[in-house]
């Protein structure tokens, strides 16, 4: 890396009350290495002011899957994704994001990376309400229990004695529209009508069990629908495309770490290397 170059280091609040032992070396390796200026946000409108008023400064995040994809949600919605590259220490209980996009889980390992590494384009979908998805979707979506690094439901009520889940709920709020309280989703198969680049893949007629949706690095996205078996198991549906439009009865879907919903139509758009990640050079 050279030596001019300038990085913001923001730091998520869940990240540093969850484990701020790798925070601090973290830290460390950063400061070490390059100009460092720490950014220690306490809610969500600090954390979006750092990144609006970075400058020429290269962000990093030293936080989960979560503080990631808040960050580059933020980014989209400024319209600067295409010329700020982002680099993520990867600190807290969510990680298969990253671990699945290449970054190191270790704090020495993942600050090196940030130092010496590249950056990769990566595609991601974006929705027709401004949100972006960097791994999957998938509906239905049913919430799980929230541990102490993980967010605690929309609608429900915070685990006393852990404020960091106070935090983390209010910074989720920033990227979800508002909706009625996260309650599991009525059993029984889903009726929609699912279109890939316009074609007619399901119809309301044909209930499914499930549905994932996720971009392929090809600069499409591949989609699996899984029909609800009569008899036999039904053979699940593909397709790719570049646009996929999800319609029907209220649904909630799962896009990486958030749920969102209900909503009755939802597309998105395959946006091909629309975000860069700094990465080790041999990943």
């Amino acid at each position: 890396m050279a030596t001019s170059d300038q990085l913001l280091v923001v730091i998520d609040p869940v990240a540093r009350h969850s484990d701020g032992e790798s925070v601090r070396i973290a830290k460390d390796v950063l400061s070490a290495g390059a100009a460092t200026k720490m950014c220690l946000p306490d809610g969500p409108e600090e954390f979006a002011r750092a990144l609006a008023r970075r400058g020429a400064r290269r962000p990093v995040v030293v936080g989960d899957d979560r503080a990631l994809l808040r960050a580059v949600t933020l980014l989209h919605r400024r319209r600067e994704l295409a010329t700020t590259a982002l680099s993520l220490v990867p600190v807290g209980g969510a990680l298969s994001l990253a671990r699945t996009l290449g970054v190191p889980t270790g704090a020495v390992a993942a600050a090196r990376a940030v130092l010496d590494g590249a950056e990769r384009r990566l595609d991601l979908l974006s929705d027709d309400s401004d949100g972006v998805v960097l791994g999957e979707l998938r509906i239905p979506s049913v919430p799980t229990m929230p541990s102490p690094c993980e967010d605690a439901p929309l609608g429900g009520a915070v685990l006393s004695g852990r404020p960091w889940l106070r935090v983390r709920q209010s910074l989720v709020r920033t990227l979800v529209r508002p909706s009625r309280p996260l309650t599991a989703p009525s059993p029984g198969p889903s009726r929609l009508r699912i279109e890939v680049d316009g074609v007619l893949l399901v119809d309301l007629d044909q209930p499914v069990a499930g549905v994932r949706v996720a971009p392929d690095a090809s600069g499409a996205a591949v989609v699996e629908v899984r029909p609800v078996s009569v008899g036999a198991e039904a053979s699940p549906l593909a397709a790719r495309g570049r646009t996929v439009t999800v319609s029907g009865t209220d649904f909630r879907y799962r896009a990486d770490t958030l749920v969102t919903g209900p909503v009755r139509s939802r597309t998105w758009t395959v946006r091909a290397g629309a975000w860069g990640l700094t990465v080790p050079p041999s990943a």
